[in-house]
């Protein structure tokens, strides 16, 4: 199921495109334009993260409802009730974010669709993976002609078990996520040091020191090119950065798309923080 663009989208997208008219305008060739411009950037795609961080925690939630739901389903189906009167029934519960689709489920039963299509469609609808997984286990042993009573406690069993082991790997790697982050703004902290500090004092020295480290503080002097080393110091920062998001993400949450998104948060805060700290890269 694709993510709708929605009317929301486009007022951010119009407040990042003035707030970087005005940036040019009025901060043009200053040290903050480039802070500004970062920001309206951020600004502009900040929706889209907040949808995302919404889309996550709803799926959290749909899948606890949905083994709320299953165990009442489970429970249903051993007093002797059919399974699609099973379902119908429990679905008239409240669990939350399930609601909508728990409802389309019972309407379509109720009509007369078969279950194993009604449960697929379901599961199709929710879009997500657990639940999907599940219903596919469910629908395959039913057509095997498997006891549905133990299959879905089973599955039930399953899910449990498999949300406790991401619970517990978040848990024990969270002060290895809180490491990554710290290091990488120490990282950040020694870099600025050597730019603003010890390299304008190395420059500043006379004789034979100075002339083998000239320039040294923002300029490099090599076989009579010059090389700009805060460019190349910015670079290794949104590197670090970069490399930084993908290991947090993969680490919490196991997935390379979490990942990402902790190096966009990285990569900007670095930004930030050089060209507020600096004026520029």
């Amino acid at each position: 199921m694709g993510r709708k663009f929605k009317g929301i989208y486009w007022l951010g997208i119009f407040i990042a495109l003035a707030l970087i008219g005005a940036d040019i305008f009025f901060f043009w060739k200053t040290r903050w334009f480039l802070p500004i411009l970062i920001v309206s950037f951020s600004l502009g795609w900040l929706q889209f993260w907040v949808d995302f961080f919404r889309e996550a925690n709803r799926q959290k939630d749909i899948e606890l409802k949905f083994i709320d739901f299953m165990r009442s389903l489970v429970e249903s189906i051993k007093s002797g009730v059919s399974i699609p009167r099973s379902i119908r029934n429990v679905a008239q519960k409240d669990f939350g974010a399930l609601n909508p689709f728990l409802k389309k489920l019972s309407n379509q039963i109720e009509w007369g669709i078969p279950t194993r299509r009604a449960l697929t469609t379901f599961s199709l609808d929710t879009n997500n993976k657990v639940i999907k997984r599940s219903i596919s286990i469910i629908v395959e042993a039913e057509q095997s002609g498997g006891d549905i009573t133990d299959i879905l406690s089973s599955v039930v069993d399953s899910v449990i078990n498999v949300k406790k082991m991401k619970e517990e790997r978040k848990a024990s790697v969270f002060s290895q996520i809180v490491q990554g982050y710290i290091v990488f703004f120490v990282f950040i902290a020694v870099m600025l040091i050597l730019q603003l500090w010890l390299f304008p004092k190395l420059g500043s020295l006379s004789g034979s020191i100075q002339s083998g480290l000239s320039g040294i503080g923002g300029l490099f002097q090599s076989t009579g090119q010059t090389y700009n080393l805060n460019t190349v110091f910015f670079v290794l920062i949104m590197i670090q950065g970069f490399f930084a998001g993908i290991m947090i993400g993969k680490f919490s949450e196991g997935t390379f798309k979490n990942g990402l998104l902790h190096s966009l948060i990285l990569m900007t805060v670095a930004a930030l923080i050089v060209t507020v700290v600096k004026g520029t890269i």
